[in-house]
This record gives C-alpha cells, structure tokens and sequence, in this order.
C-alpha cells in the first residue's frame, strides 16, 4: 500500500487539514503513524484517490442521505466530543488523559459545559429485580414527571441533568448512599475493592461519550422535540439496550469465555467457523486501535489467558480490541455480574446524552429528517 503526508492529502482533495482528520475518523481514509517519527501521520493514498473521485464525481441527493445515515459525513455540528487522528476528545481533552484521574461527574460536567444552578437531590431507591430494570424505571418515572426541557436555561438543565445521573447510581446500587459517585455505587453494588472501584470510575470516564452513536441521536431527537431532559436519556437508554450497539459486549464475554475454557485458537476457531466475525475487535472510527479500550486493558492487566484470547482474536483479524472487549475483560477480571458492561456503558453514556440533549435544546431546532419513499 501506498502513502503520503497530510499535506499532499490534504492537497489532492483540495481540503483544510481539519477536514482529512475527518474522513479519518469516519472510515473514509485509513492512516498510520510514520516509521520512526510517532508524530507525522501518513495516509493511504488509494483511499484518497477513491474520495477524490467520488468528491470530484459529485452524488446524487439519494446516495448523499442513505450514506449519510450510517457511518457517513456530519449531519449537525456539537462542540461536545470528536475523533480526530485516533483520540477521543472531550471538548478539547484527550478522554484517556481524563480517564486517569477524574470521576464520571468531574467529567459531565465537561461535557456539559455550563455550570449547575443547583445541588443534587437525594434520591429514594428504585423498586426492580435488576439493576437495569431499576435504571429503565427511574429514568421513566422521572421523564413522566419532569418539566419540559422546551424553554428552560442552561444552567438549571445542567442541574437536572447532574441530578439525573446521581439518581441512576442509586436506582442501579438498589439502595442510597448518601453523596455516593456513580462509581461508588457500583462498587458497592458488586462488592469490589479500591482497585476495583477505580477501574469502574476509568471505565465511566472512558465511555462518557463517543461523538453522534445511536444512543446519543436518539437522545438528541427526543431533546429536539423539547421533552424533559429525563426523556431524552431513557431514549438513549432504551436505544443502547439493542445488541448491536450497548451490548456488543456481551458478545465478547461469551468468547472471552470460551477461550478460558477451550483455549484461545480453540475459541477463535470456533467463532470463524460458524462463519461469524470475531466479537469487539475493530472500530471503524480507529483504524489503529481503540485508544479506550486500549487505555482500559493496560489499567486492568488481565490474566494471561485473558491477554492470550484477546491476542488471538487480534491476530486472527488483524485489527486491534475495541472498548467492548475492554469491558468484558474488566468483568470477567473482577468477578462482575453479566450486565455490568451495559451498566457501566449506561451508567457513563448518560454524561454524554444529557450533554448532548442540553446542547440540542440550544440550538431551537427539531430534528426532522425526510425519508426516501420506495413504496407502490
């Protein structure tokens, strides 16, 4: 494969380099850090031939939407967090940077980005057999209760989005713990010691938010139509539920399984010959690698037949673990119960879809999108 600099990418499709870092992002190009300089990025010059002819070829209306909807080109624009040249950044910090250190709340009210009018409340726990049963339940109660988000200011969405995410620790813990972080209240949950508990608090930071995922546009569209603040999360976390999207990691746990039990090429052998693709390896957003998942698994230092799975997959496929696998290899490390990957994803995603449903009430604007109609 052939590659070159930014600068004659850059060049050849006649855009500002902002713009190449973002066709990176999205998949459109791939990039590779230069043999012996970690700082110059090159890029694949096929891929930037393919765009150039595609850019210089123009695309009907149709095509524009339908690659659009999937993996395509921005369709609003968000100050909150971006994907450039392989790092997760929330409103201008590296997410794994932020991630050694800060709590999920510390790191909400980043993506927030305007300050709460308001103390948290205390929150009664929520009636359910399991934690995610008491997280859909408290976050419908409260979006049947709550005010419109329609008209309100910033700094008291900020609030109630802030004591949203304080309420969820508590309804997933099943009992309140006074001025508990959500971390804290997984911890508890599950019983872990200090070690533990901080890998939780890394893991919430890390997936606190991921640009515009399904979760997050649900979350945004519902934000749109003025709905509570509330709404919009349980649109998010009601969207997150889908196997495709907040439970890809379960998948991952079932081969992490596996392979403690079988053996990692027994495990991998397995996967690629009932003709599926090997589980949360890969991410179309890194080309070189999940920087969160890889930030996670240094944090956790599995076991060896852990790492050995993990390894095997990688060299099967050829491209490197996504967060996804992080998570399940962070549950199966600390003993943690099959839903912890989805809570912790829940739990942590919550900072950005508040975020980003108090970002869309900002701009007045409903999300309203044509359909392409292929019926008689």
């Amino acid at each position: 494969m052939s590659w070159i600099t930014a600068e004659a990418a850059a060049s050849r499709l006649g855009v500002k380099p902002q713009t190449l870092y973002a066709y990176v992002s999205r998949g459109h190009i791939t990039a590779r850090q230069a043999d012996g300089n970690r700082r110059q990025s090159l890029y694949s010059a096929a891929d930037v031939a393919a765009l150039e002819r595609r850019r210089r070829g123009g695309r009907a209306r149709k095509s524009v939407a339908a690659r659009t909807i999937a993996w395509g080109d921005p369709v609003l624009e968000s100050a909150i967090t971006t994907v450039r040249e392989g790092r997760l950044i929330y409103r201008g910090v590296d997410a794994v940077t932020l991630s050694a250190k800060a709590t999920l709340e510390e790191a909400a009210r980043m993506l927030i980005g305007h300050e709460p009018d308001a103390q948290r409340a205390s929150h009664a726990a929520t009636k359910g057999e399991t934690a995610k049963a008491r997280g859909y339940a408290f976050l419908a109660a409260r979006a049947a209760v709550d005010a419109p988000s329609l008209g309100r200011r910033p700094e008291h969405l900020a609030a109630e989005a802030l004591d949203l995410i304080g309420g969820l620790g508590v309804a997933f813990a099943g009992a309140n713990r006074t001025n508990a972080l959500l971390h804290e209240h997984l911890a508890a949950l599950w019983k872990l010691d200090a070690r533990g508990g901080d890998l939780v608090r890394r893991a919430l930071v890390l997936v606190a938010d991921h640009e515009l995922n399904p979760s997050t546009f649900a979350a945004r569209v519902a934000a749109s139509t003025g709905a509570p603040i509330a709404a919009a999360a349980l649109a998010g976390y009601a969207t997150l539920s889908g196997p495709l999207h907040g439970e890809a990691s379960a998948r991952a746990l079932l081969f992490l399984e596996t392979a403690m039990r079988d053996g990692a090429e027994a495990a991998v052998n397995a996967t690629l010959a009932r003709a599926e693709r090997l589980p949360a390896i890969g991410h179309a957003l890194y080309p070189m690698g999940d920087p969160r998942a890889a930030s996670l698994l240094k944090a956790i230092k599995p076991s060896k037949p852990l790492n050995a799975a993990i390894e095997a997959a990688e060299a099967a496929s050829g491209d490197r673990a996504n967060i996804d696998m992080a998570l399940a290899a962070l549950t199966l490390e600390c003993g943690l119960p099959r839903d912890a990957p989805f809570l912790i994803f829940a739990g942590g995603r919550m900072a950005g879809w508040c975020a980003h449903a108090i970002e869309q009430r900002a701009t007045g604007r409903i999300i309203r999108p044509r359909a392409t109609y292929t019926g008689d």
